[in-house]
């Protein structure tokens, strides 16, 4: 929506990354135009343009896996994912496919490409997201075929603000935080790969910005990614105002070491999300306690075998000792659904976001999790601290026991995440099982919402600053209280300054996000007491839509 305020219009979106900016706009680079599907390809061609397909394909995958190797943390994790599309057999199969009935490669990218993204579509959640990426690997590969330059956001010439209707993984990862010093896209939502990937970075985002569209390049913009809004034209002192105030806050941020506390002495431990070993040690570098959220499942996605234990034991013990006297947590493998195991059936689900995923998967491949758990518990051999394991998508008390009694006949201290509105409602149940738990706002949101956390469309649903989310919060973490167990947050929620001062009032005891968002989170934090985290808490869930909520949290927090 817009508003006018004199000659001034302020677009409105949904804020991921807070920040101010204040620079001219740019829009990505044009894309290359699809090529019509022909089947003029002589038959004596057709294994020639089959190799010529197979080797730009191979070329594009080269150089996203290179970006990923030099970047670190989510930005790795999206690019070596979109790497791995780009060589994916099935999406190739049904291009040469095509080729072999008489289209030209660039013809049987584009239709393969389609295809594809409709089943993505069909599919929903993570999956439904994957059809930006995927189109973005299709126009690389045409660039390639095409002898064109390779497509994506030019580099500008002086700080700007970047818009766009959504930006691919391999766009976003190469952003340069002092050249793009903010983005709004059209699409996407709180927990996309553009949003992940901005907080990452430090760069002030938007998404869901319905009328980005209606702004056109270089004129001057303010955007704050903490109102979620785009001010079109503002009167220039007040905006550089406004940007002067947000450099002394990041100065703040800057000084700010830990460990996590309030103004008045109460601890919140601040730790990290991490993938691997490298992502560990890079979080070790920054001002967080530990790890609350090591995503193991990046381990066995886009492998044709189960990785052995010995193989998971080396990489779980690479995050143990990036923190040696630190908080490890473990969550155990978080595949099916949007993201499918190669090596097992999962079968078809009309609903995969509800059908089996998660802690589920045990029902049906027991062997997965017991080797899975024996590899934590070998790789836990020795080290000072031993890590807590959880797992995801507990929706029963009787989950939880069974889980937990898994985790303590190997000696491990067992937890759960509560994503699922079950859990939050059982959560005293719960946690009579468990030692503590954990809650996955991203997930929580969506089910709670039922909205798809990936759609632009409900954005606005699927903000973690909905009352309700924020109310199943509260139970969990009363629960936590009433039996002396802690209750932390591990989703996108906690790397919000001003959402972690809610959480912390709502009585949650640990706040798990990228490390680049730690100190923001630690310093919004060491500026405010209990007692205003708690008022503000009550004045958030007390409101009737999210931005309400974030209005009333900054009143009782000023």
């Amino acid at each position: 929506m817009s508003s006018q305020q004199s000659t001034v219009t302020v677009l409105a979106g949904t804020a991921v990354v807070p920040g101010v900016a204040y620079a001219p706009v740019m829009w990505p680079g044009e894309r290359p135009e699809l090529p019509a599907v022909g089947g003029e390809l002589p038959e004596t061609e057709r294994d020639a343009e089959a190799v010529r397909l197979s080797s730009a394909a191979r070329t594009v995958a080269g150089r996203l896996r290179e970006r990923a190797s030099q970047a670190t943390g989510a930005a790795s994790e999206v690019l070596a994912a979109t790497a791995g599309l780009a060589s994916d057999k099935a999406w190739l199969s049904a291009a040469e496919k095509l080729i072999r009935s008489g289209s030209p490669a660039e013809g049987a990218v584009a239709a393969a490409t389609e295809q594809f993204a409709d089943m993505f579509t069909t599919i929903g959640g993570l999956m439904a997201e994957r059809v930006t990426d995927l189109r973005d690997v299709r126009d690389r590969v045409l660039a390639e075929l095409l002898g064109r330059p390779e497509p994506g956001v030019p580099t500008p010439t002086a700080p700007s603000v970047l818009l766009a209707d959504d930006l691919a993984p391999a766009d976003t990862a190469g952003l340069d935080p002092a050249l793009v010093v903010g983005i709004g896209t059209r699409l996407g939502g709180p927990t996309s790969h553009t949003a992940i990937i901005a907080r990452q970075l430090g760069i002030p985002c938007i998404v869901g910005l319905a009328e980005a569209g209606t702004v056109e390049a270089g004129t001057l913009v303010l955007l704050d990614g903490a109102e979620g809004t785009v001010t079109v034209a503002p009167p220039a002192d007040g905006a550089r105002a406004r940007v002067a105030e947000a450099m002394r806050m990041a100065e703040d941020v800057a000084r700010w070491r830990g460990p996590g506390r309030t103004s008045d002495g109460t601890a919140v431990a601040i730790l990290a999300n991490v993938q691997d070993g490298p992502s560990a040690r890079t979080a070790a570098e920054r001002q967080v306690e530990g790890v609350g959220l090591f995503r193991t499942e990046l381990a066995f996605l886009n492998r044709a075998d189960e990785p052995s234990v010995d193989e998971q034991q080396a990489l779980y013990r690479e995050v143990i000792d990036a923190f040696p006297a630190g908080k490890v947590v473990i969550r155990t493998l978080d595949a099916g659904s949007d993201k499918p195991l190669k090596f097992i059936d999962h079968g078809h689900e009309d609903n995969p976001a509800l059908g089996i995923r998660g802690i589920r998967i045990a029902a049906t491949d027991p062997g997965l999790l017991e080797r899975q758990l024996d590899a934590i518990a070998a790789a836990a051999t020795g080290a000072a601290e031993a890590p807590w394991v959880m797992a995801p998508m507990i929706a029963t008390a009787a989950e939880a026991r069974s889980f937990a009694a898994q985790c303590r006949a190997r000696g491990l201290t067992p937890g759960v995440m509560i994503e699922v509105p079950a859990a939050a409602l059982c959560a005293e149940a719960v946690l009579a099982e468990v030692d503590f738990v954990s809650v996955g706002t991203n997930d929580l949101t969506q089910y709670a919402m039922a909205a798809d956390r990936m759609s632009s469309e409900l954005a606005a649903l699927t903000d973690p600053w909905q009352p309700a989310v924020l109310r199943l919060i509260r139970l969990t973490a009363d629960a936590g209280a009433g039996a002396g167990k802690p209750v932390g947050v591990c989703g996108e929620a906690a790397a919000d300054p001003l959402l972690a001062c809610v959480l912390v009032g709502l009585g949650v005891t640990s706040l798990s996000c990228a490390a680049g968002a730690a100190a923001a989170v630690g310093a919004r934090l060491g500026g405010v007491t209990l007692q205003q985290c708690r008022w503000a808490a009550e004045a958030a869930v007390a409101s009737a839509d999210p931005q309400a909520a974030r209005d009333a949290a900054r009143r009782a927090l000023s």
